[in-house]
């Protein structure tokens, strides 16, 4: 059975094989067109290589990148001293430079991409045709491109940011550290303390004094040589005939003449620059020689050369200010003197401050003195209090004579008091609180921040000095030369054609931005000690300037500048059009006075505008923030500009509709005139008597004006004529007509027409009505028809008076009724007053 049960298996298995393999006999030659006719998925485009440009750019920020990232951490890491800290923010500078060149120069070539990228359109969405493989190969290019361009700036950009960060965290650093130094609390002058550890600590420091001095000594014997020597001795030498010979030689380059009483500013100055620069170059000079054969010697220890230089450098310092002193207030030239003080408080300042500059300059020598010989906390102390309180005491008794002497004036002379400039109640009042902020830091223990302040004082004083000086220099050379008769100006009058108040202007121009530039150099130099660069405040300067965000809106001080520019070379290209129109083009056509006035105001409005519209596209304002503003200024317009807006908006209906033109003759309220300029707010008339009437646009369009000449020029002549009652009227009639007829002026059509116009008392009233041509005749002819109106009634014997009988001595006379001659005589005398001047 069970051969038989697995004999009947395998054949049924050899059965179905060869079936299976029959049923695959049979598919297989429609299976295989199919798989041929299926469409094969379409490849992605391989990305695009990375420019070489874009490549090296990356590569320059990586750089930097890698390089701040080791700055942060060495801030980070461990507290720096300031020249450290001072060292990295240097490096910084040149680091910050060339991010903002890569991302400068990578901006226009991403703005590229993206044009190039967006003229193909956007994708087709699904259920579109898709596009060709050409087509989407570039765009995966230009794709490509633009992600690889905006990832350089994005990166760039956080480079940019992370290094301004790290320098304002090291300029925060150096501050915090001046701050601590600089109020750091030691014991008094007046602290036993300081004068047992001072005791204490002074065996030792004679031992260092001496292995100091036996080093100096030791290694002087071993470098000195006669070539040494002889070269010390010619640096030596030099100094002192510079130091010598200037006392000599300025004299004689720089004459300051006592005879001449009253030398001009220029001359002053002249001689103020000579002395200030024959008085302390020289001295400068010699100091720097007998330094540099000093260190290039190196016959002492380097600790020993730092005396020497502070030794050089104090002597070259007081020469420094006594040549400044003497420069400004010439103690003997009285009439030289750039400051007007008394002789006696010039002479009283000179010495003071000689004083003062060598008690400041000893005190800098025995401080290196001291850190020569590596000198103990508790002497370095003690020596700078020492110096300190002296220049105060001695800046003291400065300002006491000065009260002194004040008071001593004040009593001799009463209310005749010299009116000379002298240190008044302000700078005394300054000087006594610096003096008592010394004394209390020196006896509270801050000597550091008394010794700053003596500092401080002489520096600000020295700067505000020079840079006075200076500006002053700027005035009058920059200034003074383009003012008057001077040769600069009229050399440039002749080749430039500039008009001399042009000249004068420039140069006051150019004076205030020298001003302005001297100023700020001065403020740079007067915080420069107090832990605050000329990086800080110049990168405050550059961010105002080149723009800073506040929101989501830029401002740019050179946006601003640029725009503004722009607005005014438009508004002088439109006024020289407007002179173009009126001098030039309009006077050849035959437009009317009106007409030429409204294009010529029509073209200055466009031009206007389309400046406007140039200053506010190059300051990237859109519709919208456009739009905002002109809300904004809406509620503006509807409480306070409102009347201003209304003229602006009248004028310009006058000048559309032109109910009233150029050379009108009209009639407004009271005033009657002619039209001589429509501005944009007003209206100008001229009146008769050559007075200008000053019209709101808006009064001309909402109220009611007689325009005399709107249609045409005729004007009507009126004239009115009193006869005596018992005159012909027919001959009186005839008489005036005649008299317009007569006149060459007057209209043949219409006729003239005599009005009977009423019958009074004594007299018959006529009026003659005639038209002239142009009405600004009108006056003229309405006189000369009077005179002919005048000399036909003589003529004729109407109203002329006949002679009185004198009366009798012994008569009294009496009133009586007016007789027919008074009558004539009333009569001439009511049309002489008719008649006009």
């Amino acid at each position: 059975m069970k051969g038989l049960f697995r004999a009947a298996v395998i054949v049924l298995s050899m059965a179905a094989g060869g079936a299976s393999s029959a049923q695959q006999a049979q598919t297989s030659p429609n299976t295989q067109p199919q798989a041929q006719a299926a469409p094969q998925p379409k490849a992605a485009p391989a990305p695009a290589p990375v420019s070489p440009e874009t490549k090296a750019a990356r590569a320059k920020l990586d750089g930097f990148k890698a390089d701040l990232e080791q700055k942060e951490a060495a801030v980070q890491g461990r507290v720096m001293p300031d020249a450290d800290l001072q060292n990295i923010r240097q490096q910084l500078e040149p680091i910050i430079a060339e991010i903002r060149a890569v991302i400068e120069e990578q901006a226009p070539k991403l703005e590229a991409s993206k044009q190039r990228l967006s003229q193909l359109g956007p994708k087709p969405e699904k259920g579109q045709p898709e596009e060709s493989a050409d087509v989407a190969r570039d765009r995966a290019e230009r794709e490509a491109a633009v992600a690889e361009l905006d990832e350089t700036q994005r990166l760039g950009r956080a480079l940019l940011v992370q290094a301004e960060q790290l320098s304002t965290q090291i300029g925060d650093l150096r501050r915090a550290g001046f701050t601590r130094a600089l109020f750091e609390q030691s014991d008094g002058l007046i602290s036993p303390s300081l004068w047992m550890n001072v005791v204490q600590a002074v065996p030792r420091e004679l031992r260092s004094l001496g292995i100091v001095m036996g080093d100096a000594l030791e290694q002087l014997q071993r470098t000195t040589s006669l070539g040494v020597l002889l070269l010390m001795g010619l640096a030596i030498g030099a100094a002192i005939a510079l130091y010598v010979g200037r006392h000599s030689i300025a004299p004689r380059l720089v004459r300051r003449d006592p005879a001449i009483t009253d030398p001009a500013r220029r001359s002053r100055l002249l001689a103020a620059l000579g002395v200030l620069i024959l008085g302390a170059v020289p001295a400068i000079a010699g100091s720097w020689i007998v330094w540099v054969a000093f260190d290039s010697v190196d016959i002492v220890p380097s600790r020993i050369e730092q005396v020497g230089k502070a030794i050089l450098s104090g002597l070259a310092f007081i020469a420094f200010v006594r040549a400044l002193i003497d420069a400004i207030l010439a103690p003997d030239h009285t009439s030289w003197r750039l400051i007007p003080v008394r002789d006696a408080s010039a002479a009283r300042i000179m010495s003071f401050s000689v004083t003062l500059a060598t008690i400041m300059v000893v005190g800098k020598v025995i401080e290196s003195f001291n850190a020569a010989i590596a000198a103990a906390l508790p002497i370095t102390v003690m020596t700078r209090a020492i110096f300190a309180l002296a220049w105060a005491v001695v800046f003291a008794e400065l300002l006491r004579r000065f009260a002194a002497r004040e008071s001593q004036d004040e009593a001799c002379l009463g209310p005749y008091v010299s009116q000379d400039v002298d240190i008044g109640g302000p700078l005394r009042s300054l000087g006594w609180f610096l003096t008592a902020l010394i004394v209390g830091s020196v006896l509270g223990g801050y000597v550091a921040l008394a010794s700053f302040l003596v500092d401080q004082a002489v520096w600000i004083t020295i700067v505000v000095a020079l840079i006075g000086l200076c500006i002053a220099l700027a005035d009058e050379f920059i200034g003074g030369s383009l003012r008057g008769q001077t040769r600069l100006a009229t050399t440039l009058q002749a080749n430039t054609g500039l008009r001399r108040r042009s000249l004068e202007q420039i140069g006051v121009l150019g004076s205030g931005f020298a001003r302005l530039a001297l100023i700020v150099i001065g403020f740079l130099l007067v915080l420069a000690p107090w832990g605050i660069e000329s990086t800080d405040v110049t990168g405050s300067l550059r961010a105002m300037f080149f723009g800073f965000s506040v929101g989501d809106v830029t401002i740019s001080l050179s946006s601003i500048l640029i725009a503004a520019a722009l607005f005014a070379g438009g508004f002088a290209v439109t006024r020289m059009v407007q002179r173009w129109l009126n001098n030039t083009f309009l006077p050849a056509t035959d437009l009317d006075a009106g007409l030429r006035n409204s294009i010529s105001t029509a073209a200055g409005y466009v031009g206007i505008i389309i400046a406007g519209v140039l200053a506010f596209t190059y300051l990237g304002l859109s519709l919208e923030r456009v739009t905002i503003v002109a809300g904004a200024l809406s509620v503006g317009i509807g409480f306070g500009l409102q009347s201003i807006v209304n003229n602006f908006i009248s004028g310009l209906i006058l000048l559309w509709e032109r109910p009233i033109r150029v050379g009108d003759l009209v009639v407004v309220g009271d005033g009657e005139g002619y039209v001589r300029r429509i501005n944009v707010r007003s209206t100008e008339i001229q009146a008769f008597d050559r007075s200008t009437i000053i019209v709101p646009n808006s009064n001309l369009i909402s109220g009611i004006v007689r325009n005399r000449v709107r249609n045409d020029r005729v004007g009507r002549v009126l004239v009115s004529v009193p006869v005596p009652r018992a005159s012909d009227p027919d001959q009186v009639a005839d008489i005036m007509r005649k008299a317009a007829l007569a006149h060459r002026e007057v209209m043949s059509e219409p006729a003239p027409r005599v009005l009977f116009k009423k019958v009074t008392e004594n007299t018959i009233d006529f009026d003659l009505v005639c038209f002239v041509d142009d009405i600004d005749a009108a006056g003229r002819v309405s006189s000369d028809i009077y005179f002919d109106i005048f000399r036909g009634l003589r003529k004729a014997g109407i109203g002329v008076p006949a002679p009185a009988p004198a009366p009798k001595p012994d008569e009294e006379p009496q009133d009586k009724a007016p007789k027919a001659d008074e009558k004539e005589d009333e009569t001439l005398t009511l049309l002489k007053d008719k008649t006009p001047a």
